[in-house]
């Protein structure tokens, strides 16, 4: 069995005979304070989810390095600064300062994301053995926050002024025309983010939610159904109230705090979602014995495994021990039962 079929037969419920799919994700703050045991990890463990090369025709413009102490700008041009290397920065000037927005003209509209090389994704997907995903991410209420700072949007929100809702028009249109040009390859999967919670519950009202992102959401995952894509999301903190929205729409994974959120919580979405991780990266992941982080996984397992449902992903970030990370691999392999042969496992 591939990882391709591994990852397809447990988002269907039907992995009755496999391990569970693992996926890594690590910020370069991993790479610069434990470069051996990061190479150690990845090295040790196939990991079966892997993003699609992204070559362009037409760079996006962008300025500085998002992962080190100083400025850098996004190609919506976008100011960040940073203070931590191996972190993403935060906006301190917001390129919309207007509370009418009728300055959103200083936003650029990346249009270079489009001059993708499709082929070459398609020579890659031929390839691989594994489950491809693209290499993009619309993230409608986190990129407002980039352009206008996070507190004024949210005092926008309350009273949404006309420009902001042209605007968002403007980026729904672009981020739609960038999934349909994905959807197009042949990628196995499409993937959006926004990270919606905070420590106890969702930043705006569900209400706001259902009226302003739900729609961009749905529109989102639908061009994924209509060209056979799997969809999968990101999204940190508190984010129950959403799930159930998200599951009607057809999201097939969903990448989420789900410690925060309690896994007694998400108990009745088994076998209607797969949660793709992750582990506590609040205080496990940081400070957690071995035999606390075989219990996570095991909860994990009990709570959300139906032939399927669960992906076994964690974040190798800041603070994050690397004893810890490869534990957890270490332990998930333990849940199940047959593993990919060798000559699939290097493909």
């Amino acid at each position: 069995m591939t990882s391709r079929e591994l990852v397809y037969r447990t988002l269907s419920f039907q992995n009755y005979n496999g391990r569970v799919p693992r996926q890594l994700w690590y910020l370069p703050w991993s790479e610069m304070h434990y470069p051996q045991a990061l190479s150690g990890i990845l090295a040790d463990f196939h990991w079966d989810i892997v993003s699609a090369p992204c070559i362009y025709e037409r760079p996006p413009k962008t300025a500085g390095d998002p992962y080190r102490g100083g400025r850098y700008t996004d190609e919506w041009g976008c100011r960040f600064h940073g203070i931590q290397d191996g972190v993403f920065g935060e906006v301190k000037e917001p390129i919309v300062g207007e509370d009418d927005w009728s300055d959103a003209g200083n936003v650029h509209i990346p249009d270079e994301l489009l001059s993708f090389d499709a082929d070459a994704v398609n020579r890659f997907c031929e390839k691989s053995g594994d489950f491809v995903m693209c290499n993009v991410a619309p993230r409608p209420f986190e990129q407002l926050q980039f352009m206008r700072g996070t507190e004024n949007l949210l005092m926008d929100l309350t009273d949404p002024p006309a420009f902001m809702k042209e605007f968002i028009k403007k980026m729904h249109a672009h981020y739609c025309g960038l999934l349909e040009k994905w959807a197009k390859t042949d990628v196995d999967a499409l993937m959006i983010m926004d990270d919606w919670g905070s420590q106890t519950s969702l930043l705006i009202s569900p209400a706001c939610w259902t009226d302003l992102f739900m729609p961009l959401y749905r529109d989102y995952i639908g061009i994924g159904k209509a060209h056979g894509k799997k969809v999968f999301m990101h999204s940190d903190g508190h984010t129950l109230a959403i799930i159930p929205y998200l599951i009607g729409m057809g999201l097939d994974a969903l990448n989420a705090q789900i410690f925060c959120i309690g896994l007694e919580n998400l108990a009745q979405f088994r076998g209607k979602l797969t949660f793709w991780g992750e582990i506590d990266r609040q205080r496990l992941l940081p400070d957690g014995t071995p035999e606390e982080i075989d219990a996570a996984v095991d909860r994990v397992y009990e709570t959300l495994w139906d032939g399927g449902g669960c992906i076994a992903q964690c974040e190798f970030g800041a603070m994050a021990k690397p004893e810890n990370v490869r534990r957890v691999f270490e332990r998930w392999d333990q849940k199940a039962g047959c593993y990919i042969t060798g000559s699939e496992r290097h493909q």
